[in-house]
């Protein structure tokens, strides 16, 4: 029998706090990545009957590639913090969660460093 409180046995076990930054990272990627994804599905409608030079130097130009690379990478992000959210929430073993999140991590990341890779090499003319 412990003469602690369940407050004095609660303190000193970490803070709360602690996804804060979690949170707000997800939200700020998700008002991000409203006006990127309408700018993206206006341009895939107009370019939707154009022929193949006319879409290369459309992406090709620098705010198309660099709009869709923040979309690319906003996205992907976006989509790993939610994931790590159903992971934790959702995923009893600890051990069975850290290679969940670690693996979609990876997954997650190769698939955006393609699409990053695309876009230059379309950018660039390669």
């Amino acid at each position: 029998m412990s003469l602690r409180s369940p407050l004095g046995q609660a303190k000193g076990l970490g803070s709360a706090k602690d996804g804060l930054h979690h949170w707000w990272a997800q939200r700020v990627t998700a008002v991000a990545l409203i006006p990127l994804t309408i700018w993206f599905a206006f341009k895939v409608a107009v370019l939707s009957m154009a022929d193949y030079t006319t879409v290369v130097d459309c992406i090709g130009t620098p705010w198309s590639a660099a709009l869709i690379v923040s979309l690319v990478v906003a996205a992907f992000y976006h989509a790993a913090l939610g994931m790590q959210v159903i992971y934790e929430d959702y995923i009893g073993a600890k051990a069975v969660r850290i290679a969940a999140i670690m693996g979609t991590n990876l997954l997650l990341f190769l698939l955006a460093a393609a699409s990053i890779i695309a876009v230059v090499r379309i950018a660039v003319g390669g």
